[in-house]
Order: structure tokens, then C-alpha cells, then sequence
């Protein structure tokens, strides 16, 4: 099979009267063997034109979406989607086909990618899009195909290292409309919760949920492989006529190397009977009848075996968030790893993975080689299977079913309580998902910047230290400085983009360094003691710390802004608590209130006032006058 570019398809989404949201055209074809305007879609892409059209398209005149598909059968890593869309009035086309029967004609054109290179896409993409509109027939789509032959040649994973990976990511936007916030939405994921972000329209909306995830070291361009690891929901109609065909499962179920996490999560107390019937029977069901002897994930393990596993027993609520991390990490990380060799290194030096993390003085699983110049020597991971820096980035965060999908389709809603799922983070601007709170951790509302944590103690966890209010301050000033001036405005590299990448990645590099040190309870209270505590429980660290980093010795492995308490930090902390409480937030608008009355009512008295003042005045004036002329008068 010759070797594919980066970009997969380029995909044209319309909206039908009748059918909806539908494939119109696809090059080359999404299935083998399909013409270029076959509707039909592989199962692993159902939602495809759901998220190449959003929901709520049609209040807008163009948007842009960002979003991840789940890898088809042989491939391994996430597809990158972007999508341009734009409406157009039916009258204005040239040839107007007989299916169209709205006033208005909405299209999306879309780019499936094998890279993250979200803003360099949306750009070449949306000159495209602007010029197939412009013909004014949409059945020229030969501009389409020569985009497919330009973005193959001449985008390559070259452009990962460079700064083109984070066009149209600013984190000093995101810095100056959340402020203080952003430090919370980094240790929010972090911890891997489940975070919404909600806003509309969707480009808004992506926009600032990659931003994000672009302060995390290394994440963009290599920490999104594994992040989209589901299994689109059958119809109730297919499940049914499926589990009619398929033969009763007994205590195994054949899946591949790579379900293994899937099949695995989710084991509460009493929950057995809903894990099997949901988690394995779902697996099997899912399959299409031709394929469910083989493995046909895209993530199926290099060697094409199929493995049989037993379901789990153990059914303690302590088990529910960890029966995954149990299984030999050999099977659970398989499917990442490139040649036969390093699976048999991985899974004979990994078996002893402990669930609790290591100690610096345990014997590490590797030994990460140090770069010797100024260039990230880039190594996979023997069990996150990323590609990681000397320093163990990007973070395992989105592996083994923790999910990142900056834009999810409402088809898509049953994922929140997938029990397969782990957490997410996930974007929306239908207002179902923000109404349904009990599926999140914390909702981000980004048009009023709002983090909405619903759990007492996850708001105590990720209360910022001292030292955090500091560091968020920095960043705010910084950001904030020359604002006033057009000319300097972000131009500088102190409170530019890079500068607030590399903080974040000082406060990370200084983190990891500071869990390595002995005797380091005081180090760590500057990060927040139950914050670090409950950091160590996630799979990222976990996975983290079963390797060893010689390049943190050159760290400092302290808060960069450790220090005494001042009469500042009392300052910063009293803003903060007024920003962000609740109690804060209504004395803030009463002072406001207040504040207002007592301008409006003070200019009605100084009117008043005023008045009297000026009639007094004028009459004093004219008596002194007076006064004067008949004095010079008795003088003459």
C-alpha cells in the first residue's frame, strides 16, 4: 500500500431538508470501494457530519470546529478534524440542485488530518472554503481535490516542532479574559477530571479549550494520540437485531489488546451485571457480524493478535476508578507500542507497576536519555506510549479513556456516562450538556470566564496556595502591561504567547522536580499538599513516575514563587476571594449597587446644590458690583 500524507480526506458535510446533516462528497472516498458522493460512513465515523456541521450552525453566517475522531481499523492515533462552514442564499447559485429547497444552503468543508495542526489547517482551509463558495456550484469540486494535493505536500510532521502548531492558540487571551482562573483549569486537568467548556458559536469555543491544553508541554503535538479512544452508540434497532444474532458471552469476551481499558473500567459496587452487559457485551455488539472474530479497533495491537481476558470480579467501590490500572500494563499499552521489540522490553520491565507511585529511590522501568543541546530529544514512552521530552512530557493525560473533544456533537452525549470513560475534557454549546451538571466535575462557562466546580472538596483541592495566587498575579501583570499602547500591545516577548507557555512550563518542570526530593512536605505545600496528594493518585503521574528523568536534577525543584507572607499576599488573596466566592461575588454587586446609588443620588444633590450655589454666587456678584459703582460714585 503506497504511503498516505498527513491529510486523510477532505470532506464536503451539507444539511438536508429531509435526511439532515449527510456526507455530499469525500476525497478520497471514506470507504474502499465507495464513489466520490457516497453518503455512507464507516461505523467508527458516524458522527462525522454531526461535527463538521454543529449544532446551531444555522444563527451563524461561517463558524470553524475542531474535532477528533476515534482511529479506523489498522490505524492507531486520533483524526484531526477541521471544518469550515459557511451558509449562502439558495438564489444567488449558479446551478441549483433540486433537493434544495430552503432559503439557504449550509456546507462545511472538512479536513481529516494525521496531524494536530489545528490553526494552520483552519487557515489554508478557510481561503478554500471561501473560494467553493464563490463558484456558486457546488458540484466543481475539482479546487477540493487540488487542496487534498497541496496540504500533502507540503504539510509534514516537521511542523510539529515549530511554532506553527499553536497558530491561533493565544494563551494571552485566555489569560487576560480568565485571569487567575487559568492556574484552576490546569490543575483541573491535571487531576483528570471531567471538564466541560461551554460557549457558542463553536470556533470560540475550540479556540479556548486548546488553548488550554497547548500550556501543557509537548500536549498538542504529541500528548493527542490516544485521546479519542471510544466506541460510537449503536441504534436501539441495530442493538437489537445485533444481540438476536450474537451468541451468549460467558465469562470471556475476545477483544483486542487495546479494548482491554475499555472492557475493564467501571466496576462499582452491584455494578457487574450493568459493566458486562454495557462494557463487554457492547464491545462484542458493536462489531459488525463479518468483523467480530477480529480485532477492528483502530488502536488493535501491532502483531494483529486477538486476546482473551477475564472480566474482572472484584466489585469494591475502591476498585471502580482503578481495575484498568490492575491489568498487566503489557496488554493495556500494546496497542502503542511501534515494534515487536520494545513490546517485549515494555511488558517484561512493566509488570511490577505499582498502583501507588513510586519513591525517586525505587528502580525506574527505563532511564529517559538527556538531550545534550538545546533540542528535545524526543523518545516513546515504554508505557504512556507518547512521544516524551527528556523531562517525561507530554503528561499521559488523554490515554487509556480519559477523553479530549473540543467539540462534542449532542449524538455524542452518551459518552459523559460511558462507563468506558474515565473523564474528559469536552466542549459543547448545546445547553443540554451545561444543564445535566451531575455528568462533570466542573462546567467552564467561558463567556463570563466562570469555573463552576460542583464538589466542596474539589473546590478545597484546587484552591490556590499562596504561591499559586502569586504566579497567576505575574502572569496577569505581565499581560496586562502596554495594554493602553496599540503599538506594544503583545508585540514584547514578556506576556506574549511563548513567555506564558514557558511559565507554565517552569510551574510544571518545577512540580515534577519538587515530588522527586526527599523530606519535601514544605516544597509541596506551596503547590497545595491535597492537591499534589490527589495529582499522585492519577494515571498520569502513575505513569510519570514509573520512569526516572535525569534532566529534573537541573530544575529547581521549588515554587518559582515561594517566599514569606506579605501585606501583598493578604491583598491578593482578599481579590481573589472576592472574584471567585460566591458570598464575594454579593457583596462585590452590593458594593457596585451601592457604589451606583450613591453617584446617581450624589449628582441629583450636586445639582441641587449646585444651583443654589451658582444663584448665590451670581447675587453676590451683582450686589458686589453694585456695591462698587456706588462707592467710586460718592468718590467723584
Amino acid at each position: 500500500m503506497e504511503k498516505r500524507g498527513p491529510v486523510l480526506h477532505i470532506v464536503v458535510v451539507g444539511f438536508h431538508h429531509k435526511k439532515g446533516c449527510q456526507v455530499e462528497f469525500s476525497y478520497p472516498p471514506l470507504k474502499h470501494g465507495e464513489g466520490h458522493d457516497s453518503q455512507s460512513l464507516p461505523e467508527e465515523w458516524k458522527y462525522l457530519p454531526f461535527l463538521a456541521l454543529p449544532d446551531g450552525a444555522h444563527n451563524y453566517q461561517e463558524d470553524t470546529v475542531f474535532f477528533h475522531l476515534p482511529p479506523r481499523c489498522g490505524d492507531r492515533t486520533t483524526v484531526y478534524g477541521v471544518s469550515c462552514y459557511r451558509q449562502i442564499e439558495a438564489k444567488a447559485l449558479k446551478v441549483r440542485q433540486a433537493d434544495i429547497t430552503r432559503e439557504t444552503v449550509q456546507k462545511s468543508v472538512c479536513v481529516l488530518s494525521q496531524l494536530p495542526l489545528y490553526g494552520l489547517l483552519q487557515a489554508k482551509l478557510q481561503l478554500i472554503t471561501h473560494a467553493y463558495f464563490e463558484e456558486k456550484d457546488f458540484s466543481q469540486i475539482s479546487i477540493l481535490k487540488e487542496l487534498y494535493d497541496h496540504m500533502n505536500s507540503s504539510l509534514g510532521s516537521t511542523l510539529l516542532e515549530g511554532s506553527q502548531v499553536y497558530l491561533g492558540l493565544s494563551p494571552r487571551d485566555l489569560v487576560l479574559h480568565f485571569r487567575h482562573k487559568v492556574l484552576i483549569l490546569f490543575k483541573l486537568i491535571l487531576l483528570e477530571k471531567k471538564v466541560l467548556f461551554y460557549i457558542s458559536p463553536v470556533n470560540r469555543l475550540v479556540g479556548a479549550l486548546m488553548t488550554v491544553l497547548s500550556l501543557f508541554p509537548g500536549m498538542i503535538e504529541h500528548g493527542l494520540t490516544d485521546c479519542s479512544q471510544y466506541r460510537p452508540r449503536k441504534s436501539i434497532s441495530e442493538d437489537a437485531g445485533l444481540q438476536e444474532n450474537t451468541p451468549r458471552l460467558d465469562d470471556c469476551v475476545c477483544v483486542s489488546a487495546a479494548d482491554t481499558s475499555n472492557t475493564n473500567l467501571g466496576m462499582g459496587e452491584g455494578g457487574r451485571k450493568m459493566a458486562e452487559n454495557r462494557s463487554v457485551e457492547g464491545q462484542k455488539a458493536n462489531l459488525p457480524s463479518s468483523q467480530s472474530e477480529k480485532s477492528c479497533n483502530g488502536a488493535q495491537s501491532s502483531n494483529g493478535t486477538v486476546q482473551r481476558l477475564k472480566v474482572p470480579s472484584r466489585t469494591s467501590p475502591a476498585s471502580s476508578e482503578s481495575d484498568w490500572e490492575t491489568l498487566d500494563p503489557s496488554i493495556l499499552e500494546e496497542s502503542n507500542l511501534k515494534e515487536r521489540e520494545r513490546e517485549n522490553t515494555a511488558s517484561e520491565q512493566a509488570e511490577n507497576l505499582p498502583n501507588e507511585g513510586m519513591s525517586s529511590e525505587s528502580l525506574p522501568i527505563t532511564v529517559q536519555p538527556q538531550a545534550n543541546t538545546g533540542h528535545a530529544v524526543l523518545v516513546p514512552g515504554l508505557i504512556s506510549g507518547l512521544e516524551e521530552d527528556q523531562y517525561g512530557m507530554p503528561l499521559a493525560i488523554f490515554t487509556k479513556g480519559y477523553l479530549c473533544l473540543p467539540y462534542m456533537a449532542l449524538q455524542q452525549h452518551h459518552l459523559l456516562s460511558d462507563v468506558a470513560v474515565r473523564g474528559f475534557v469536552a466542549g459543547a454549546t448545546n445547553i443540554l450538556f451545561r444543564q445535566q451538571k451531575h455528568l462533570s466535575d466542573a462546567i467552564v462557562e467561558i463567556e463570563d470566564a466562570h469555573v463552576q466546580i460542583h464538589d466542596p472538596e474539589l473546590r478545597k483541592i484546587l484552591n490556590p496556595t499562596t504561591a499559586d495566587l502569586r504566579f497567576a498575579d505575574y502572569l496577569v501583570k505581565h499581560v496586562t502591561e502596554n495594554r493602553d499602547d496599540v503599538f506594544l500591545d503583545g508585540t514584547g516577548w514578556e506576556g506574549g504567547d511563548e513567555w506564558i507557555r514557558a511559565q507554565f512550563s517552569a510551574y510544571l518542570h518545577a512540580l515534577l522536580a519538587a515530588v522527586l526530593q526527599p523530606d519535601n512536605e514544605k516544597t509541596l505545600s506551596d503547590f497545595g499538599t491535597a492537591f499534589v496528594a490527589a495529582w499522585k493518585n492519577t494515571h498520569n503521574y502513575r505513569v510519570w513516575n514509573s520512569n526516572k528523568h535525569p534532566a529534573l536534577a537541573e530544575v529547581n525543584s521549588s515554587h518559582p514563587f515561594q517566599g514569606q507572607y506579605s501585606v501583598s499576599d493578604v491583598k491578593l488573596r482578599l481579590s481573589h476571594s472576592v472574584q471567585n466566592s460566591e458570598r464575594g461575588k454579593k457583596i462585590g454587586n452590593v458594593m457596585v449597587s451601592t457604589s451606583r446609588n450613591v453617584v446617581q443620588t450624589g449628582k441629583a444633590v450636586g445639582q441641587s446644590v449646585g444651583g443654589a450655589f451658582t444663584s448665590a454666587k451670581s447675587a453676590m456678584s451683582s450686589w458686589f458690583s453694585t456695591f462698587t459703582q456706588s462707592t467710586q460714585s460718592l468718590g467723584d
